[in-house]
C-alpha cells in the first residue's frame, strides 16, 4: 500500500508498489490502528479512573487518520471522490456481511426485516463501523470545500479561508449539539450515537491537516516538536481530567478538550516524523485491521474464563486481535490477487 499526492486512509495499492510507500505516513497510521485496537480491547468499566485515562490517551486514533488525510490532500489540492468512496465502501460491505452473520448467530432473535438491515448498513449499526461513514462524510466535505474554492489565482487563499472557517464551525457543533439534543428530549444513548457521527466536528481534523499541508507547516512542527509535545501532554491531562471528574463538556468524542489534545498529538507526530518498518506494515493495512480486528475481540468477550479478569482479558484481546490481523495481512498479500486484497481493504 502506498501513499501518493491524493492518497488517504483507506486507499489501497497493490503490494508490488510498496517500494514507493511513504514510511512516515504509514508509521503514523500504524500508531493510530494500534490505538484503535487498544480502545476496543479495554474493559467496559464505567467510572473507573484508570480505564478512562487510558481510553482518553488512545482517543486521537481517528483524528490522526483524518488529519493525515487532509495533510496529504494538500499536495494536490484535489479530491478523487469516487475512487476514495469506492475503496472505502467495498471493503466495508464485505465486513458488514460478515458482521451481520456474526451478530445473527449470536442473537437468534435478531430482527432481519429488510428495512432494518438497510438501516444497519447505512448507519453502520454493527460492531464499531460508524467511523467508515464519518470518513466518507469528511471526504465528501473536503471535496465540496475544494470545489467551492473554485479556480484561478486566488484559489489557494479561498481554500485556506474555507478550511479555517470549518474548524470553528466544527467546534461549535461539538459544543452545542449535546445540550440541543438534550433540550429536544432525546435519550442519552441516542445523543451518544449522534455525537459519534458529528461530521462537522470530525471534518475539523481533516481541515486542520489540509491547512497544515497547504501552509507547509511540517518544518515548523519539526522545529517546535518538543514544546508541542509538552503542550500535548498538558492538553491530554486536561481532556482526561475533564472526563474523569465530569467537568463541563466531558464527552469522549466531540469536546473542545478532545480536539485540542488530538490536534496537538497530530502535529507532534508530524514534527517527530517517526518511521518504523513494523508500524508502517500495520499502517499500510490499517483499514483491513480496523474492519476485522473487532471479530477477534467480540469472540473473546464471550469466553467466560476471561470475564472475571478485566486486566488479563484486555491483554489477551489486544494481543490476539493484533497478532491474528497481522498474520492475515501477510498471508492475504502473499496468496490473493491484488484486486481481491484491495476489495478487503489491504
Amino acid at each position: 500500500m502506498t501513499v501518493s499526492a491524493d492518497t488517504t486512509w483507506p486507499v489501497v495499492r497493490a503490494p508490488a508498489q510498496a517500494r514507493t510507500r511513504d514510511g512516515v505516513v504509514d508509521t503514523l497510521r500504524g500508531v493510530a490502528i494500534l490505538m484503535v485496537i487498544g480502545i476496543h480491547a479495554l474493559p467496559k468499566a464505567e467510572g473507573a479512573a484508570l480505564v478512562t485515562a487510558i481510553d482518553a490517551a488512545l482517543r486521537p486514533c481517528v483524528p490522526i487518520f483524518l488529519f493525515v488525510s487532509g495533510y496529504l490532500t494538500a499536495k494536490s489540492a484535489r479530491v478523487p471522490l469516487t475512487k476514495r468512496v469506492w475503496r472505502t465502501i467495498v471493503p466495508y460491505t464485505v465486513a458488514f456481511v460478515a458482521a451481520y452473520v456474526f451478530m445473527a448467530l449470536a442473537n437468534p432473535a435478531m430482527d432481519h426485516r429488510p428495512a432494518v438491515a438497510v438501516a444497519r448498513y447505512a448507519f453502520a449499526y454493527v460492531f464499531v463501523y460508524y467511523y467508515v461513514f464519518v470518513y466518507v462524510g469528511c471526504t465528501v466535505a473536503l471535496w465540496a470545500t475544494v470545489a467551492l474554492a473554485g479556480e484561478g489565482p486566488e484559489r489557494g487563499r479561498r481554500l485556506i479561508l474555507l478550511l479555517m472557517l470549518a474548524i470553528p464551525i466544527g467546534l461549535a457543533c461539538g459544543g452545542y449539539i449535546d445540550p440541543l439534543l438534550q433540550r429536544l428530549g432525546l435519550t442519552e444513548a441516542l445523543i451518544e450515537e449522534v455525537r459519534m457521527r458529528d461530521l462537522p466536528f470530525w471534518f475539523a481534523f481533516m481541515a486542520a491537516g489540509m491547512l497544515a499541508g497547504l501552509l507547509r507547516a511540517g518544518e515548523v512542527f519539526r522545529a517546535l516538536r518538543y514544546p508541542l509535545a509538552a503542550a500535548a501532554i498538558v492538553a491530554y491531562a486536561a481532556y482526561a481530567g475533564a472526563r474523569i471528574a465530569d467537568i463541563g463538556d466531558a464527552a469522549a468524542y466531540d469536546s473542545l478538550a478532545f480536539f485540542l489534545y488530538a490536534v496537538l498529538l497530530c502535529v507532534v507526530l508530524i514534527g517527530f516524523a517517526p518511521e518504523s518498518v513494523a508500524l508502517a506494515t500495520l499502517g499500510s493495512a490499517s483499514y483491513f485491521i480496523y474492519l476485522w480486528h473487532i471479530f477477534v475481540i467480540m469472540t473473546l468477550r464471550e469466553v467466560s474464563a476471561l470475564q472475571p479478569h478485566p486486566f488479563l482479558s484486555t491483554i489477551v484481546a489486544y494481543t490476539a486481535a493484533l497478532s491474528i490481523c497481522a498474520v492475515a495481512v501477510l498471508l492475504l498479500r502473499r496468496l490473493t490477487p491484488p484486486r481481491i486484497a484491495q476489495g478487503l481493504g489491504i
